[in-house]
Protein backbone atom coordinates (compact mmCIF):
# COMPACT_ATOMS: atom_id res chain seq x y z
CA UNK A 1 0.00 0.00 0.00
CA UNK A 2 1.13 3.28 -0.85
CA UNK A 3 2.68 5.32 2.02
CA UNK A 4 0.05 8.04 1.33
CA UNK A 5 -2.99 5.80 1.07
CA UNK A 6 -1.74 4.24 4.22
CA UNK A 7 -1.88 7.55 6.46
CA UNK A 8 -5.10 8.57 4.26
CA UNK A 9 -6.13 5.46 6.20
CA UNK A 10 -4.91 6.53 9.71
CA UNK A 11 -6.26 9.45 9.08
CA UNK A 12 -9.58 7.88 8.17
CA UNK A 13 -9.44 6.23 11.30
CA UNK A 14 -9.50 9.33 13.45
CA UNK A 15 -11.70 11.11 11.93
CA UNK A 16 -14.47 8.25 11.82
CA UNK A 17 -14.09 8.05 15.39
CA UNK A 18 -12.40 4.31 15.02
CA UNK A 19 -9.95 2.65 17.53
CA UNK A 20 -7.48 1.20 15.10
CA UNK A 21 -5.36 -1.83 17.22
CA UNK A 22 -6.16 -5.07 18.67
CA UNK A 23 -7.30 -5.32 22.04
CA UNK A 24 -7.25 -7.21 24.71
CA UNK A 25 -11.20 -7.51 24.68
CA UNK A 26 -10.61 -9.06 21.39
CA UNK A 27 -8.19 -11.60 22.09
CA UNK A 28 -10.54 -12.17 25.18
CA UNK A 29 -13.33 -13.04 22.93
CA UNK A 30 -11.25 -14.98 20.43
CA UNK A 31 -10.64 -17.61 24.03
CA UNK A 32 -14.03 -16.92 24.90
CA UNK A 33 -15.14 -18.37 21.84
CA UNK A 34 -17.20 -14.88 21.14
CA UNK A 35 -15.01 -14.16 18.09
CA UNK A 36 -16.14 -16.35 15.27
CA UNK A 37 -14.38 -17.05 11.89
CA UNK A 38 -15.38 -18.11 8.03
CA UNK A 39 -14.05 -18.46 4.89
CA UNK A 40 -15.96 -16.56 2.36
CA UNK A 41 -14.46 -16.58 -1.46
CA UNK A 42 -10.82 -17.66 0.00
CA UNK A 43 -10.90 -15.65 2.68
CA UNK A 44 -11.14 -15.75 6.07
CA UNK A 45 -13.23 -13.26 7.66
CA UNK A 46 -14.47 -13.00 11.60
CA UNK A 47 -17.21 -11.78 13.31
CA UNK A 48 -18.14 -11.21 16.90
CA UNK A 49 -21.52 -12.41 18.97
CA UNK A 50 -23.15 -11.47 21.50
CA UNK A 51 -26.17 -14.00 22.38
CA UNK A 52 -28.74 -14.02 25.44
CA UNK A 53 -27.15 -17.05 27.99
CA UNK A 54 -30.97 -18.45 27.88
CA UNK A 55 -30.96 -20.27 24.26
CA UNK A 56 -34.50 -20.57 23.82
CA UNK A 57 -35.36 -18.36 21.10
CA UNK A 58 -35.61 -17.64 18.36
CA UNK A 59 -34.11 -14.23 18.86
CA UNK A 60 -33.74 -11.35 16.08
CA UNK A 61 -30.62 -10.50 15.07
CA UNK A 62 -28.82 -7.06 14.91
CA UNK A 63 -25.72 -6.51 12.72
CA UNK A 64 -23.65 -3.60 13.57
CA UNK A 65 -21.39 -2.37 10.86
CA UNK A 66 -17.98 -0.23 12.15
CA UNK A 67 -16.78 2.49 10.61
CA UNK A 68 -13.52 3.34 8.26
CA UNK A 69 -10.71 2.52 10.01
CA UNK A 70 -12.86 0.85 12.79
CA UNK A 71 -13.29 -3.14 14.00
CA UNK A 72 -15.51 -5.01 15.70
CA UNK A 73 -14.90 -3.52 19.31
CA UNK A 74 -15.14 -0.34 17.96
CA UNK A 75 -18.73 -0.58 16.97
CA UNK A 76 -19.88 -2.80 20.36
CA UNK A 77 -18.29 0.51 22.30
CA UNK A 78 -20.01 2.90 20.54
CA UNK A 79 -23.10 1.80 19.56
CA UNK A 80 -23.80 -0.29 23.14
CA UNK A 81 -26.09 -2.56 21.47
CA UNK A 82 -24.64 -5.41 23.91
CA UNK A 83 -26.51 -3.42 27.31
CA UNK A 84 -29.78 -4.64 24.97
CA UNK A 85 -29.19 -8.61 24.51
CA UNK A 86 -30.29 -10.10 27.73
CA UNK A 87 -32.62 -7.07 28.45
CA UNK A 88 -34.76 -7.38 24.95
CA UNK A 89 -33.14 -10.70 24.13
CA UNK A 90 -31.79 -10.01 20.65
CA UNK A 91 -28.65 -11.68 19.28
CA UNK A 92 -26.08 -8.66 18.23
CA UNK A 93 -23.65 -9.22 16.02
CA UNK A 94 -20.38 -6.83 15.18
CA UNK A 95 -18.61 -8.53 12.11
CA UNK A 96 -15.20 -7.22 10.95
CA UNK A 97 -14.36 -5.38 7.36
CA UNK A 98 -11.15 -6.39 5.90
CA UNK A 99 -7.74 -4.95 5.65
CA UNK A 100 -4.00 -5.45 4.92
CA UNK A 101 -3.14 -5.04 8.29
CA UNK A 102 -5.08 -7.81 10.57
CA UNK A 103 -7.40 -6.30 12.69
CA UNK A 104 -6.78 -2.61 12.20
CA UNK A 105 -7.91 -0.35 9.43
CA UNK A 106 -10.95 -2.40 8.50
CA UNK A 107 -12.91 -0.77 6.01
CA UNK A 108 -16.07 -2.02 4.29
CA UNK A 109 -16.91 -2.48 0.04
CA UNK A 110 -20.07 -0.08 -0.22
CA UNK A 111 -19.02 1.24 -3.89
CA UNK A 112 -17.54 4.37 -3.26
CA UNK A 113 -16.26 4.30 -0.07
CA UNK A 114 -13.76 3.02 1.67
CA UNK A 115 -9.79 2.49 1.58
CA UNK A 116 -8.99 -1.23 1.23
CA UNK A 117 -12.30 -3.10 0.43
CA UNK A 118 -13.23 -0.76 -2.00
CA UNK A 119 -9.88 -0.68 -3.79
CA UNK A 120 -9.63 -4.54 -3.92
CA UNK A 121 -13.69 -5.27 -4.80
CA UNK A 122 -13.91 -7.43 -1.74
CA UNK A 123 -17.48 -9.12 -1.60
CA UNK A 124 -18.97 -7.83 1.57
CA UNK A 125 -22.07 -8.72 0.42
CA UNK A 126 -21.46 -12.84 0.27
CA UNK A 127 -19.67 -12.17 3.60
CA UNK A 128 -22.41 -10.95 5.58
CA UNK A 129 -24.99 -13.66 4.22
CA UNK A 130 -22.37 -16.14 5.00
CA UNK A 131 -22.11 -15.07 8.18
CA UNK A 132 -25.69 -14.87 9.07
CA UNK A 133 -25.88 -18.62 7.67
CA UNK A 134 -23.50 -19.46 10.29
CA UNK A 135 -25.60 -17.77 12.83
CA UNK A 136 -28.38 -19.08 12.22
CA UNK A 137 -26.93 -22.80 12.54
CA UNK A 138 -25.37 -21.79 15.88
CA UNK A 139 -28.05 -19.55 17.41
CA UNK A 140 -31.82 -19.78 17.84
CA UNK A 141 -32.62 -16.60 15.70
CA UNK A 142 -35.52 -15.80 13.35
CA UNK A 143 -33.93 -14.74 9.74
CA UNK A 144 -37.41 -12.94 9.24
CA UNK A 145 -35.95 -10.30 12.12
CA UNK A 146 -32.84 -9.60 10.67
CA UNK A 147 -31.47 -5.86 11.51
CA UNK A 148 -28.63 -4.13 9.89
CA UNK A 149 -27.13 -0.71 11.04
CA UNK A 150 -23.68 1.07 11.13
CA UNK A 151 -21.66 3.87 11.07
CA UNK A 152 -20.10 5.87 8.11
CA UNK A 153 -18.49 3.89 5.71
CA UNK A 154 -20.64 1.34 7.81
CA UNK A 155 -23.96 2.96 7.37
CA UNK A 156 -22.77 3.35 3.46
CA UNK A 157 -22.69 -0.81 3.51
CA UNK A 158 -25.77 -0.80 5.45
CA UNK A 159 -27.38 0.68 2.61
CA UNK A 160 -26.00 -1.74 0.06
CA UNK A 161 -26.31 -4.70 1.96
CA UNK A 162 -30.22 -3.64 2.27
CA UNK A 163 -30.05 -2.99 -1.06
CA UNK A 164 -28.43 -6.00 -2.67
CA UNK A 165 -28.16 -9.13 0.38
CA UNK A 166 -29.61 -12.64 -0.33
CA UNK A 167 -30.98 -12.60 3.36
CA UNK A 168 -33.53 -9.78 3.09
CA UNK A 169 -33.30 -7.19 6.46
CA UNK A 170 -36.36 -6.50 8.64
CA UNK A 171 -35.38 -2.49 8.57
CA UNK A 172 -31.98 -0.74 8.54
CA UNK A 173 -30.51 2.22 10.64
CA UNK A 174 -27.69 3.97 9.29
CA UNK A 175 -25.47 6.17 11.58
CA UNK A 176 -23.92 9.40 9.68
CA UNK A 177 -23.73 7.69 6.05
CA UNK A 178 -24.95 8.77 3.03
CA UNK A 179 -25.88 7.47 -0.33
CA UNK A 180 -24.50 8.28 -3.78
CA UNK A 181 -26.91 8.68 -6.01
CA UNK A 182 -26.40 5.50 -8.59
CA UNK A 183 -27.92 2.90 -6.04
CA UNK A 184 -29.76 -0.16 -7.38
CA UNK A 185 -33.26 -0.54 -7.03
CA UNK A 186 -33.77 -2.90 -4.11
CA UNK A 187 -35.34 -6.89 -4.56
CA UNK A 188 -38.28 -5.25 -1.93
CA UNK A 189 -38.84 -2.45 0.32
CA UNK A 190 -37.30 -2.36 3.62
CA UNK A 191 -38.01 0.06 6.54
CA UNK A 192 -35.58 2.31 7.48
CA UNK A 193 -34.47 4.80 9.98
CA UNK A 194 -31.62 7.31 9.75
CA UNK A 195 -29.39 9.34 11.31
CA UNK A 196 -27.07 12.29 10.66
CA UNK A 197 -25.76 15.29 12.52
CA UNK A 198 -26.00 18.75 11.06
CA UNK A 199 -22.52 19.44 11.56
CA UNK A 200 -20.93 16.63 10.64
CA UNK A 201 -17.91 17.78 9.27
CA UNK A 202 -16.96 14.32 7.66
CA UNK A 203 -20.11 13.41 5.53
CA UNK A 204 -21.71 16.94 5.27
CA UNK A 205 -26.06 17.38 5.87
CA UNK A 206 -25.37 19.60 2.41
CA UNK A 207 -23.77 16.25 0.35
CA UNK A 208 -20.19 16.79 -1.13
CA UNK A 209 -17.21 15.26 -0.20
CA UNK A 210 -16.69 17.66 2.86
CA UNK A 211 -13.68 18.76 4.72
CA UNK A 212 -12.59 16.19 6.35
CA UNK A 213 -9.35 13.64 5.91
CA UNK A 214 -11.48 10.63 5.06
CA UNK A 215 -12.57 11.69 1.59
CA UNK A 216 -9.27 10.16 0.79
CA UNK A 217 -10.33 6.89 1.53
CA UNK A 218 -12.94 7.23 -0.74
CA UNK A 219 -13.11 7.36 -4.70
CA UNK A 220 -14.43 10.71 -5.60
CA UNK A 221 -17.75 10.71 -6.26
CA UNK A 222 -19.55 12.61 -3.45
CA UNK A 223 -22.27 11.90 -1.33
CA UNK A 224 -25.55 12.97 -2.19
CA UNK A 225 -27.34 15.25 1.05
CA UNK A 226 -28.65 13.89 4.09
CA UNK A 227 -32.13 13.51 2.81
CA UNK A 228 -31.30 11.90 -0.34
CA UNK A 229 -31.42 8.64 2.46
CA UNK A 230 -35.13 8.94 2.91
CA UNK A 231 -36.28 9.57 -0.53
CA UNK A 232 -34.17 6.23 -1.77
CA UNK A 233 -36.18 4.39 0.72
CA UNK A 234 -39.28 6.43 0.66
CA UNK A 235 -39.41 5.55 -2.78
CA UNK A 236 -38.59 1.70 -2.56
CA UNK A 237 -41.41 1.42 0.15
CA UNK A 238 -44.12 3.23 -2.35
CA UNK A 239 -43.92 6.23 0.50
CA UNK A 240 -45.64 9.57 -0.02
CA UNK A 241 -43.67 12.14 -1.95
CA UNK A 242 -43.90 14.77 0.88
CA UNK A 243 -42.33 14.28 4.51
CA UNK A 244 -43.64 15.41 7.62
CA UNK A 245 -41.15 17.65 9.11
CA UNK A 246 -40.42 17.84 12.95
CA UNK A 247 -37.98 20.93 13.35
CA UNK A 248 -37.74 20.34 17.29
CA UNK A 249 -35.09 22.11 19.79
CA UNK A 250 -32.27 20.22 19.13
CA UNK A 251 -33.56 17.30 16.48
CA UNK A 252 -35.01 17.40 12.92
CA UNK A 253 -37.13 14.66 12.15
CA UNK A 254 -38.86 13.45 8.90
CA UNK A 255 -41.62 11.12 8.58
CA UNK A 256 -43.00 9.64 5.17
CA UNK A 257 -46.27 8.13 4.89
CA UNK A 258 -45.51 4.47 3.94
CA UNK A 259 -48.36 1.63 3.51
CA UNK A 260 -48.24 -0.76 5.95
CA UNK A 261 -45.68 -2.76 6.98
CA UNK A 262 -42.88 -0.11 5.65
CA UNK A 263 -41.59 3.22 8.09
CA UNK A 264 -39.21 5.57 6.75
CA UNK A 265 -37.92 8.35 9.15
CA UNK A 266 -34.15 10.76 8.81
CA UNK A 267 -33.29 12.59 12.02
CA UNK A 268 -31.21 15.12 12.32
CA UNK A 269 -29.06 16.01 15.31
CA UNK A 270 -28.39 19.85 14.95
CA UNK A 271 -25.80 19.94 17.41
CA UNK A 272 -24.73 15.96 16.07
CA UNK A 273 -21.06 15.70 14.32
CA UNK A 274 -19.52 12.42 12.91
CA UNK A 275 -20.43 10.45 16.14
CA UNK A 276 -22.79 8.00 17.20
CA UNK A 277 -25.45 9.81 18.82
CA UNK A 278 -26.38 9.01 22.37
CA UNK A 279 -22.65 6.36 22.31
CA UNK A 280 -19.47 6.92 22.64
CA UNK A 281 -16.67 8.51 20.51
CA UNK A 282 -14.01 5.76 19.57
CA UNK A 283 -11.29 7.78 20.92
CA UNK A 284 -10.02 10.85 22.63
CA UNK A 285 -9.44 12.84 18.99
CA UNK A 286 -13.19 11.73 17.72
CA UNK A 287 -16.07 13.82 17.47
CA UNK A 288 -18.55 13.60 20.71
CA UNK A 289 -21.47 12.40 20.54
CA UNK A 290 -24.70 14.54 20.89
CA UNK A 291 -27.03 13.26 23.69
CA UNK A 292 -29.47 14.73 22.00
CA UNK A 293 -31.00 11.66 20.75
CA UNK A 294 -30.30 8.28 22.06
CA UNK A 295 -29.95 6.43 18.78
CA UNK A 296 -29.70 3.01 19.81
CA UNK A 297 -32.52 3.19 21.99
CA UNK A 298 -34.61 4.71 19.62
CA UNK A 299 -33.64 2.25 16.37
CA UNK A 300 -34.47 -0.77 18.27
CA UNK A 301 -38.04 0.36 19.03
CA UNK A 302 -38.06 1.00 15.82
CA UNK A 303 -36.82 -2.26 14.71
CA UNK A 304 -38.34 -4.46 17.39
CA UNK A 305 -41.80 -4.80 15.54
CA UNK A 306 -40.35 -5.25 11.49
CA UNK A 307 -40.31 -8.03 9.82
CA UNK A 308 -38.72 -8.88 6.22
CA UNK A 309 -40.70 -8.24 3.55
CA UNK A 310 -40.99 -11.17 1.00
Amino acid sequence: MRRSSLRALLLLSIALGAVPMVTHAQRRRARDGDLHAIQVNGRERSYVVRAPRDRSGPFPVVVVLHGGGGNATNAEMMSGFTRLVEREGLVAVYPNGSGRRGERLLTWNARHCCGYAMEQRVDDLAFIDAMLDAIAREYPVDLQRVYLTGMSNGAMMTHRLAAEMRHRPAAIAPVVGAVFGDEPPPASAVSAIIFNGLKDRAVPAAGGLGNGVGRRAWDGVPPQPNEAQGEYWRRVGGCAASARVDDGARVISRSWSCPDGIAVELHQIKDGAHAWPGGRAGRARADTPSDAIDATAVMWEFFRTKRARA
